[in-house]
């Protein structure tokens, strides 16, 4: 199959990516809306928390994938999901592609959150021992194996940052310090719930990764153009995406960025296909 893909436009748009493209809309504007008018964080409420932190809910496993952090954000992940979603509805029907779309967003939340607990272990460990056995010997471990991720932007929680660095002087000098001790006991439990806290992961990009893959295991051949001049196979198109998303996961080169969310995405894509592909007996390659 050596068809060039080109998308057709509005004019050709099935109903559940006509209806993902306005929810996420609408999502970001009210992001926005509830941010300027009642200061309401939206991302805050409705991100992807971690599992064991106080902000997390089951429901955002869902709701993760409407949010989006910024104009940029939104416009590629939606016109990714018009661009390649518009062809596999067509061809799946409204309901299978729900399903994949649904799937590979939360499966990417599941792969993210993986990586992320390996992340946190070692401070959470740290933590931990100090909580469990509060003495000096353990909180300098904590100290030098952690990089405290507090600043004047942080909130409430910098000011008591501040009086725990006082207090760590006082035990350097003095560790038998009952009073500096019980100080930093009580900030490094405090610390530990807006550690947890703190990874928020938002956005359609795993399920629109998710759907990349689709598009590349169906239409292998198929001409995509990038920055509409630059020809490529879509095969070779997923897999050098792929790599690079891999390779920027594992360095840590790549910002802000969740990329084992964008793999987790396209792995759960893969099998589902597969699952597919064998129960049905479709062609997909």
């Amino acid at each position: 199959m050596n068809d060039y893909y080109r998308p057709m436009g509005f004019r050709v748009l099935p109903p559940v990516v006509k209806n993902l493209l306005i929810l996420n809309g609408l999502f970001f504007l009210a992001t926005l809306a509830f941010q300027s008018a009642f200061n309401i964080d939206l991302i805050d409420k409705l991100g992807l928390h971690y599992i064991t932190a106080d902000k997390f809910n089951p429901i955002q496993f869902v709701t993760y994938m409407f949010l989006h952090g910024g104009f940029t954000h939104i416009l590629f992940n939606m016109f990714a999901l018009w661009m390649f979603g518009n062809t596999l509805e067509n061809i799946w029907g409204p309901k299978r592609f729900l399903i994949y779309y649904l799937a590979t967003g939360i499966g990417a939340a599941i792969i993210h959150y993986i990586t992320i607990y390996f992340s946190l272990q070692p401070t959470l460990a740290l933590l931990n021992s100090f909580l469990s056995e509060p003495g000096f010997n353990n909180l300098q471990q904590l100290v030098v194996g952690h990089k405290f991720q507090i600043n004047q932007y942080s909130g409430e929680i910098y000011g008591a940052f501040r009086q725990f660095d006082v207090n760590y002087k006082i035990l350097q000098g003095d560790p038998g310090n009952y009073t500096a001790l019980q100080g930093a006991v009580e900030f490094l439990g405090e610390y530990k719930a807006y550690y947890l806290n703190l990874p928020n992961v938002v956005g359609a990009s795993g399920a629109v990764f998710g759907i990349l893959l689709a598009f590349g295991m169906m239409f292998p051949n198929s001409i995509i153009y990038i920055y509409f001049a630059f020809p490529i196979k879509a095969k070779w198109f997923v897999i050098i995406y792929g790599a690079i998303e891999l390779y920027l996961g594992i360095s840590g080169r790549g910002g802000n960025v969740a990329h084992f969310a964008h793999l987790g995405g396209m792995i759960f894509g893969y099998f589902l296909i597969i699952y597919w592909r064998r129960t049905d007996r479709l062609k997909f390659f």
